[in-house]
């Protein structure tokens, strides 16, 4: 039962906006999707660039789910079953 709650703790954790955009300072430190925040300014958008990012942050999500998949499915369908 722990490595469905892994797969969602990591994926929250990857997504997580607010935290990093509160807490972190520093350019250098700034996560991914503040990265991709950057790309929208106040009266443009770069919509090219940003569906590019998106893209490249959707991949390490795609993997682990790709390898936890049978996990994830269990854990899934375990959370219907009372006993």
């Amino acid at each position: 039962m722990t490595k469905p709650l892994t797969i969602f703790t990591f994926v929250a954790t990857w997504n997580d906006y607010l935290g990093p955009l509160i807490y972190l300072k520093t350019e250098t430190k700034k996560t991914v999707q503040i990265g991709l925040k950057m790309f929208i300014g106040q009266y443009t958008a770069e919509y090219g660039l940003i569906m590019a990012g998106a893209v490249v942050v959707l991949i390490p999500v795609l993997i682990v789910f790709l390898i936890l998949q049978k996990y994830f499915v269990e854990g899934i369908a375990s959370t219907g079953i009372k006993g």
